[in-house]
């Protein structure tokens, strides 16, 4: 196969972040994308619908002029504190502000200082969420020092998850970002309520990548990439054609200064080149049949939408990832797999 149309995709985790990386980074998400679940952990915590409002007003302010980008629909959502208020957050969700509430561990990644302490605080909101069927997105790792960063996924579904899951059995919930076999087994025996959204990086990349020729702080993200059975059962999931996974690229942008620091940050910025990604991991499964239900199908029937209007088309085409975008601050961001070439395209 040299080519592929599917019906317009959405990524259901996207870091488009704010100000001048905001404008750096959006065009290449509403260019491949019909919809987004935006993540909250701005600076600044988007803890209410107000705040939700002005961010996506922000949003649609930067998208830049033309039809390639016009499509393009920014779906907000509700950071979870230890105070958050349950009544808001469900009139947020209620008045189409909020499409679901993100629960960040506190300290777990990228501005989550403000995230949950105690999940049993939240009691009452997940009640409430289970009521108006407001979705639950989990960033599903344990903080605790003593877990070794490599086991905080396997170890959180022991400890929060499944106990959750129990107390709230009608409760929708979204495992992100999921980087492990317990992960891909939990979420499908627990499909009535769950799904989980899978990257492109953790289809490509193992924790050995991540110090491969050295310590590569491109390909370090939270949570990290695990061994390699976990990438490959992360990989026959999503090439599976099965419904309860389906696209998040957890796209994360930072400056290069910051990327390589003596203290860097975590994530990968896939925005550039994300529907390539997964075109090319689609097809090295044998699974390019598979490739419209994972990217533009299943997510929309798990947050009960309609699939997107319209279609993208990728070609099977040599080219090659630039190795930096300016951000107009004058930093940069450097895309995943930058200089490389990659063998899909997306087509303009």
């Amino acid at each position: 196969m040299t080519e592929i149309t599917i019906r317009r995709p959405d990524d259901w985790h996207v870091h488009l972040r704010d100000d001048a990386m905001l404008e750096a980074v959006l065009p290449y998400t509403a260019r491949q994308f019909g919809r987004a679940i935006v993540m909250p952990n701005l600076a600044e915590p988007v803890t209410t619908p107000a705040l939700a409002a002005d961010y996506r007003r922000r949003i649609l302010q930067a998208l830049p002029e033309g039809k390639a980008y016009q499509h393009f629909v920014p779906l907000m959502t509700c950071y979870l504190t230890d105070e958050t208020d349950a009544a808001q957050i469900a009139e947020g969700y209620e008045d189409g502000v909020f499409v679901a509430a993100k629960l960040y561990p506190a300290n777990a990644t990228t501005n989550s200082a403000h995230g949950v302490t105690d999940i049993t605080r939240l009691e009452p909101v997940f009640t409430k969420m289970q009521a108006i069927g407001m979705p639950l997105l989990l960033h599903g790792e344990v903080t605790d020092p003593e877990i070794d960063i490599f086991d905080r996924e396997a170890v959180y579904i022991e400890r929060v998850l499944n106990p959750l899951i129990k107390e709230f059995p009608k409760l929708k919930i979204v495992m992100e970002h999921v980087t492990t076999k317990d992960a891909v087994e939990f979420v499908r025996a627990h499909r009535d309520q769950m799904a989980a959204t899978i990257t492109a990086h953790h289809l490509i990349i193992n924790r050995s990548h991540v110090f491969e020729g050295g310590i590569n702080p491109h390909r370090y993200c939270l949570p990290i990439a695990k061994r390699e059975v976990h990438r490959l059962a992360l990989r026959e999931a999503a090439s599976s054609g099965d419904a309860c996974f389906f696209l998040g690229t957890d796209t994360a942008p930072h400056p290069v200064s910051d990327k390589e620091a003596a203290c860097g940050c975590a994530g990968i910025f896939t925005a550039a080149n994300a529907l390539e990604l997964y075109a090319q991991v689609f097809d090295e499964e044998n699974a390019l049949d598979k490739l419209e239900g994972f990217a533009a199908l299943h997510g929309p029937a798990f947050y009960g939408m309609d699939a997107n209007e319209g279609s993208v088309t990728l070609v099977k085409e040599d080219w090659r990832v630039p190795g930096t975008i300016a951000v107009p601050d004058g930093g940069s961001v450097r895309p995943f797999r930058a200089g490389q070439t990659l063998s899909w395209k997306l087509k303009d």
